[in-house]
């Protein structure tokens, strides 16, 4: 029997992990220090490729680090900009899955956030470019200033959007203290 992931950001790695196959096109839309960029580009190997974007330089600079030593640059491209902007980098290419880990940089500046303008914007240009079949990953956190607002404001919109054109699905840990994060899944059925 397999375990079940003790959070949301491991539920969404292993969803992800049973999704992706090597040759896929993914997008890092958040990539922090780079724990996720570094599963994704495992996840697609040598062969496919991993578009990470994140808004901060330190963001970037870890992300850079962590894949050098760990041999993984040559199929990462690495983005200094915002996540809105996804569409703009991928040149004409559909990924296959798109993962948001929302929040701030850990251990950096706990006012640098994602926002929900911002995040709402992502998904729009990340449904727009997704391949029919694809997946989004949300991972959201309630624990932070503008954590519970940006969830509210980002589960609204992504409950509004047609079943024709994709299923939604919220996972929570309802048992958990402390602001347990949460995740959302997007499956795009079809095109925009």
């Amino acid at each position: 029997m397999h375990k079940i992931s003790k959070n949301s950001l491991s539920m969404s790695r292993h969803i992800l992990g049973r999704c992706l196959h090597p040759g896929d096109t993914v997008v890092d839309a958040t990539c922090g220090r780079g724990q996720d960029t570094l599963l994704l580009a495992g996840l697609v190997g040598k062969t496919g490729r991993v578009y990470a974007l994140d808004i901060q330089v330190p963001a970037i600079n870890s992300t850079y680090r962590l894949l050098r030593d760990q041999g993984w640059l040559n199929n990462v491209i690495l983005i200094k900009d915002n996540h809105i902007n996804i569409g703009d980098h991928l040149a004409g290419q559909s990924p296959q899955a798109v993962m948001f880990n929302l929040g701030y940089l850990p251990g950096g500046n706990k006012d640098v956030t994602t926002r929900p303008d911002d995040t709402i914007a992502a998904l729009k240009s990340t449904l727009m470019v997704l391949e029919a079949g694809g997946l989004i990953s949300v991972v959201f956190y309630t624990g932070h200033r503008g954590g519970s607002e940006e969830y509210q404001q980002v589960s609204r919109y992504l409950s509004g959007l047609p079943q024709s054109l994709v299923t939604v699905m919220e996972m929570r840990y309802t048992n958990q203290i402390n602001h347990p994060p949460g995740l959302l899944l997007v499956y795009k059925i079809s095109e925009v």
